[in-house]
């Protein structure tokens, strides 16, 4: 005859194997923040009551929730915690808010490193493509509460008064000001900027920055590169707005390489031939102010390609064309409009486009947390779908079909199914192995109807070429010979 704890084993797993959804949700959490290791080496305050590994697990499920407000994301998240038996978390809405806060450079230095390391071990072969760690990186911004607070944190201190405010009224020619006076204009609203790192192979958020509303996204990735590490071989790809001497050479000082788009915004200095009307070759990146101090040109490599139907100008520090060819040039600035799609994923499937926190500091906090909770889950999809694919080789799974959305369903769908019976085939990681977007053949034309044209946007046009005059030509002589001393 059995004992009662023999039978009272059997009912648990028994339970475990018809309702496996609470099991995977721990295993999932725990692969990712493994019990006493990620921050084992921080301090906090002797006195809390809370385990740093179970709040972190709490921020990532409160950030997960679908409800509009915080407060009712958190007491979902503590209902999913009391399911899953963590007993050392925060037992309030203001005590998570407290620690997130006091402690988010830790919480965000710890996540990104686990969550950047992960990537490498499960990315397996789409980690590097064609050898090389593909970043892009870009800029958006999420609206915030009309507070005092915000207003004070996020909102530019000169708005109305800059050069592309000034070129705006000058178009306007006075037009405006009829109907200005009879309906005046809002004060600005506080916005928060967030300038994001994102792996193009693997669709994932690798790293980012936040800041106010007049952030320099040029300063955000500088201060990245000089602050984080990078694979080897990796190469930045950005749109045009990522130019000029100091980034670049930022990123050279890093081992790394880069692909910018570049327009009439970049003057740039030629050798030898017509580079234009051979449709690209070496340039050198030599503004005054750096020749005359003495520091180095940067010598890249400008070529002129079709991406879609636009005719533009890339320019790369890859200098062998048979280390970056024509083809895979375009391929790279075609892949870096995911990342546009991943900020869709934050603003729209996330719903974190208004943002709800009404202190700057909790709103910051809520931002972090809401791009870690889309990358952790995003991983997690990742690692079960590339798990399956060995399991099954005829099953083809590629990160391109990952959908943020369903990733999202699938774990909503167990945090309210945690004690629920489920049917054979359906639980938490068959769910996110197949958390895949739908191909079909599309039938209509999915532009927008209404696109109104904005005449304050200029086009980028061809970037200004010219060859080097006699005395930069003696200056560029002097520099190499000293190199080569």
């Amino acid at each position: 005859m059995q004992s009662r704890a023999a039978r009272r084993n059997r009912r648990h797993r028994i339970w475990h194997a018809r309702c496996p959804n609470k099991t995977q949700l721990v295993e999932l959490l725990r692969w990712f923040l493994p019990e006493g290791a990620l921050f084992s080496q921080d301090e906090f305050h002797g006195n809390t009551r809370w385990n740093p590994d179970q709040l972190a697990a709490q921020a990532l499920i409160w950030s997960w929730q679908e409800t509009k407000h915080v407060t009712d994301a958190f007491a979902h998240a503590q209902e999913v915690c009391k399911e899953l038996r963590w007993r050392e978390t925060a037992q309030s809405y203001t005590s998570l808010m407290n620690a997130l806060e006091r402690y988010d450079h830790v919480w965000m230095r710890r996540t990104r490193s686990r969550c950047q390391a992960l990537a490498q071990e499960v990315g397996g072969r789409f980690f590097r493509t064609e050898g090389w760690v593909l970043i892009g990186f870009d800029g958006s911004r999420a609206t915030a509460p009309r507070t005092i607070s915000n207003e004070r944190a996020f909102c530019a201190p000169d708005y109305g008064r800059g050069k592309r405010a000034k070129y705006g009224k000058k178009k306007s020619k006075g037009m405006r000001r009829k109907r200005n006076q009879q309906n005046p204009p809002h004060p600005q609203a506080p916005q928060a900027w967030i300038t994001m790192m994102w792996h193009m192979g693997l669709r994932l958020p690798w790293t980012w920055r936040l800041g106010p509303s007049h952030s320099s996204e040029r300063d955000h990735v500088k201060e990245i590169l000089a602050t984080e590490e990078f694979p080897k071989h990796t190469l930045f790809c950005g749109d045009a707005g990522f130019t000029g001497y100091p980034l670049w050479e930022a990123i050279l000082q890093t081992k790394g390489h880069f692909v910018v788009r570049v327009g009439g915004n970049v003057n740039l200095l030629s050798e030898h031939a017509d580079v234009k009307r051979l449709g690209g070759g070496i340039v050198l990146c030599w503004p005054k102010g750096r020749m005359e101090s003495g520091e180095p040109p940067l010598r890249l490599r400008l070529v002129r390609v079709r991406v879609g139907k636009t005719m533009m100008w890339l320019l790369t520090s890859v200098l062998d064309a048979r280390q970056l060819t024509r083809r895979q040039l375009i391929r790279v600035y075609q892949m870096r409009w995911g990342i546009e799609v991943e900020f869709r994923g934050l603003k729209q499937t996330i719903d974190k486009h208004q943002l709800r926190c009404r202190n700057s500091d909790r709103l910051l906090v809520e931002l972090n947390w809401s791009l870690c909770g889309m990358a952790v889950a995003e991983l997690l999809a990742l690692r079960e779908q590339l798990a399956r694919r060995k399991r099954q080789p005829s099953h083809q799974s590629d990160p391109q079909d990952r959908s943020l959305a369903n990733t999202l369903r699938a774990l909503r769908k167990a945090m309210r199914n945690l004690r629920s019976p489920c049917e054979p085939g359906n639980n938490l990681l068959l769910d996110l192995s197949r958390a895949k977007v739908q191909r079909y053949r599309n039938r209509t034309d999915k532009r927008a109807r209404y696109r109104p044209a904005n005449p304050d946007k200029k086009t980028l046009g061809e970037p200004n070429l010219r060859k080097i005059n006699a005395r930069e030509r003696e200056r560029l002589k002097l520099h190499t010979q000293h190199v080569a001393a």
